[in-house]
């Protein structure tokens, strides 16, 4: 991780659970983190917590279902930093609602959201590195199992269908980067049950106690580390994607 230290990385969705992970990963290797979500108040307490370490965590506000916000966001970075060096696609989102009682509204957003901000988030980053010289820039797409399986559930049906677009968008991306002859390198990691308030949100408390309760799940740091382990392969390595479970996870 030496080559890091002092350079820039963008984390969306940083606010808790996994995003809140990597920032702190990646400062405690000297990277100089843009911390985004849609709530910052965590993200700034988190950059309070840890500016005794090498790195450092600056707290930005953005919505990335928005085209605004995150334009907004890459000249904010581009002010303050210059530009970005890795990008962590983190936020994603998801409901309950099966897909025949799921609402167009709900389709949208995670479309937005899971595909369509990634993606953006991607271009720009990705721009940023190509204006400035960056050959070894990385982009990293935090999918999911359900981005390479469907498993009978019916709350997530729309969910992993979404997902599906990102494990396209991983390897499309590739492709293009090889075409321009560039070391910038693209990774997904898809990750299975993570321990974190996603489920919470989708199942409620409850269930989700019971499903977190039923195996030794994967925690926010396990998905850190790997992600470090992502940015750590030199620059010849092209770490596609990396596919997680707790050892006890059926599916």
């Amino acid at each position: 991780m030496n080559r890091w230290t002092g350079r820039v990385a963008l984390v969306t969705g940083a606010s808790v659970g996994i995003g809140a992970a990597v920032c702190r990963a990646l400062v405690a290797h000297g990277m100089k983190v843009v911390g985004a979500a849609r709530n910052v108040d965590k993200i700034q307490a988190l950059a309070d917590e840890l500016k005794d370490h090498p790195g450092s965590l600056m707290a930005v506000r953005c919505d990335v279902s928005k085209d605004a916000d995150i334009m907004d966001m890459f000249a904010d970075i581009k002010r303050m930093h210059g530009g970005v060096d890795a990008c962590i696609n983190n936020a994603g989102i998801s409901y309950s609602q099966n897909l025949l009682e799921g609402t167009p509204d709900q389709w949208r957003e995670m479309m937005n959201v899971n595909v369509v901000g990634l993606c953006l988030c991607t271009r720009e980053a990705v721009a940023s590195m190509r204006a400035r010289g960056v050959d070894d820039g990385q982009i990293i797409h935090v999918n999911t199992m359900s981005g390479h399986r469907v498993i009978p559930s019916n709350a997530s049906y729309f969910y992993a269908a979404s997902k599906f677009a990102v494990t396209a968008v991983t390897e499309g991306l590739r492709q293009e980067l090889r075409e321009l002859k560039t070391n910038i390198r693209v990774a997904g990691i898809s990750p299975g049950v993570v321990e974190t308030d996603f489920h919470i949100h989708l199942k409620g408390d409850v269930e989700a106690r019971k499903l977190y309760e039923s195996m030794e799940c994967i925690q926010p740091k396990d998905m850190a580390d790997s992600i470090v382990h992502i940015l750590s392969a030199p620059k010849h390595v092209q770490i596609h994607d990396i596919l997680l479970r707790p050892t006890q996870q059926p599916l």
